[in-house]
């Protein structure tokens, strides 16, 4: 998808009164670096995606690549004024574009993803940048310095324990949520959790990949019961003592009112669009001022329909994007 239009699509929809997705947001984002225990840092940016990196005695894990090489080095360039040391290992959180393109830039040994992460990448990586690209395109500036997708080296299934130096860092598998394959990165001793998409901080959830009624259970009930301290959300600022329980409980309620106000109009027969007006009518009252809250709500909607059906998570194309804005936010 190189070089192609990101508002490639947006022509077809004129009659919709909002802008496509994201199309719209154009101002830069202000990011912040933060160091949450000795050597652990968040980079975090009013909302666009945040990264974060572990460092060691010798080396650097970082935690997710930003969305092209140029947005990475922005990152990379924060992190050099704390430490000098070599980025040896990049985790990546889930499959999406926004976290995984900027990889190149690290030049890691090891690029770590749970096993399906590396499995949704190859079946739909290629889909998912150019829909990402188009709902987003101020996310994927330079998106010409991206060399292809990024392929991890290391997989595995449920935790992986790395030790860099004296500290212990776990990744870890707690089950389906924002995708089928999202891995969450804990320090125990620090007590320091890096949630990815898991948990979101007044941003509103993108379900279109999701497992949504299991993340919104078992899923979230595992990583509460992690006990983070310091807990670093997919968007959002970095939350503490116990705003990092409020936060896990505020995306738990967002997922389940939209699942329950979803499911009740499937299982009625009610139709897509009739799911869509219940949602947004359940939840516009607590969340409608959240981050990219009328960006996610139709996709979302439509990932919850489905799954109510029974069906499994589709593969996301921009036509797919196109068609079920213009079906839904109208």
């Amino acid at each position: 998808m190189h070089g192609a239009d990101p508002n490639g699509d947006v022509s077809r929809l004129r009659s919709v009164a909002k802008p496509f997705a994201s199309t719209a947001d154009t101002a830069e984002q202000t990011s912040t670096l933060e160091e949450l225990a000795p050597g652990v840092f968040a980079f975090t940016a009013e909302g666009d995606p945040n990264v974060g990196a572990v460092e060691g005695d010798d080396a650097v894990l970082a935690i997710d690549a930003r969305s092209t090489p140029t947005a990475a080095r922005e990152w990379l360039q924060a992190l050099r004024k704390v430490t000098d040391k070599p980025v040896r290992t990049l985790a990546l959180t889930h499959y999406h574009a926004v976290r995984t393109l900027g990889a190149s830039a690290f030049e890691a040994d090891w690029i770590v993803a749970h096993e399906t992460t590396r499995k949704w990448i190859l079946e739909r990586g290629e889909q998912d940048f150019e829909s990402e690209a188009r709902r987003f395109p101020r996310l994927f500036r330079d998106i010409e310095s991206v060399p292809g997708l990024t392929h991890p080296n290391v997989g595995f299934a449920d935790t992986l324990t790395l030790v860099l130096g004296g500290r212990e860092v776990q990744l870890r598998y707690l089950g389906g949520g924002h995708t089928s394959g999202d891995l969450v990165v804990w320090l125990p001793e620090e007590r320091v959790l890096f949630a990815g998409d898991l948990v979101e901080a007044r941003a509103a959830p993108y379900m279109g990949d999701a497992s949504v009624e299991a993340w919104s259970t078992g899923t979230l009930d595992g990583l509460e019961a992690l006990g983070a301290e310091a807990l670093v959300p997919g968007r959002g600022p970095t939350l503490t003592g116990d705003e990092a329980g409020a936060a896990i409980a505020e995306t738990r309620a967002y997922l389940g009112t939209l699942w329950d106000a979803v499911r009740g109009v499937h299982i009625r027969g009610g139709s897509l669009k009739e799911a869509f007006d219940a949602a947004r009518e359940a939840l516009e009252p607590r969340f409608g001022d959240w981050w990219i809250f009328e960006h996610c709500i139709p996709f979302n909607v439509a990932r919850a329909y489905d799954e109510a059906g029974g069906s499994p998570a589709q593969i996301w194309t921009a036509e797919k994007d196109a068609a079920v804005w213009a079906e839904l936010q109208r």
